[in-house]
């Protein structure tokens, strides 16, 4: 992909991305995104946690996938900036053959995407520039590089909050898997507001309201935190895989010796194509 040399950048506004990248302790963001990002943390400590929780499922789903499911192409939406360990990389340590692409729209993610089309000589990675709300472009064009009658891995970790009810978040995940081969896996992570209300707080007073309510105040876009029911509503007639919908730490732990992790108010799941 011919990457330009120069992108537009707004440092003046915060980013979802750059933001999260501070979360995780990176370096690719800006005054402004490190201020937000510090405001939300005041409110919602918790939004570090579920970066990172986030980060660690990305590790073993994609271990999950390639290593036990034997799965050779990955498809993943809302790609977020380059660090440690990206889809690409963990996918093809086990399997070099893999083949990746990635979707965002964010440029700053655009100009990194150099640094994200690394691939081993066996496998491929490629990146496209494009919506999550445009599932037909970016399927025409992820098959530049992915076999769509072939089993794909679907997965949308942190994006569809950022897709409002009246765009059909639901009907765009049916639209991407109804083009898929059978075996295809989806998978979805994204952020709720359900443990402290289940404390008694309004839905409008808990932490994660008033951390959207800065995110948008300072220019941010706005994020939907739904509930764990409409996120298994991503799986309608899909074949769940246990342990099902969960809080993020939850699935599939790999901590030996150790006690069940605190959930946090994030949810996952993964399900298989019939």
């Amino acid at each position: 992909m011919d990457t330009p040399s120069i992108v537009s950048i707004d440092t003046r506004r915060p980013h979802q991305a750059r933001i999260w990248n501070h979360w995780l302790g990176g370096k690719e963001n800006y005054p402004i995104d490190r201020s937000v990002g510090d405001k939300v943390m005041e409110v919602f400590p918790e939004i570090v946690d579920i970066a990172r929780h986030t980060r660690a499922f990305l590790l073993r789903v994609t271990h999950f996938l390639v290593a036990e499911q034997g799965i050779r192409q990955i498809l993943d939406i809302g790609t977020g900036l380059p660090t440690a360990d990206n889809t690409h990389e963990v996918a093809q340590r086990i399997a070099p053959e893999t083949r990746v692409v990635y979707v965002d729209n964010d440029p700053l993610v655009l100009s990194h995407a150099r640094a994200l089309l690394t691939s081993t000589a066996e496998g491929a990675t490629d990146y496209v520039d494009a919506d999550v709300r445009d599932p037909a472009t970016i399927l025409e064009q992820a098959a530049r590089t992915l076999d769509l009658d072939q089993p794909v891995a679907l997965m949308l970790l942190g994006v569809m909050g950022n897709v409002p009810d009246a765009d059909d978040p639901q009907g765009i995940v049916r639209t991407l898997m109804a083009e898929l081969a059978p075996g295809s896996f989806l998978v979805v992570n994204d952020g709720t507001d359900v443990l402290e209300r289940a404390q008694a707080a309004p839905a409008d007073e808990t932490g994660r309201a008033e951390a959207i309510r800065l995110y948008v105040e300072a220019g941010a876009l706005p994020y939907f935190a739904r509930t764990p029911e409409f996120i298994a509503g991503y799986f309608a007639g899909l074949d769940l895989v246990e342990p099902g919908v969960v809080s993020t730490p939850l699935w599939r732990p790999d901590l030996p010796g150790l006690d069940r992790p605190r959930e946090v108010d994030a949810f996952c799941g993964v399900a298989r194509k019939p």
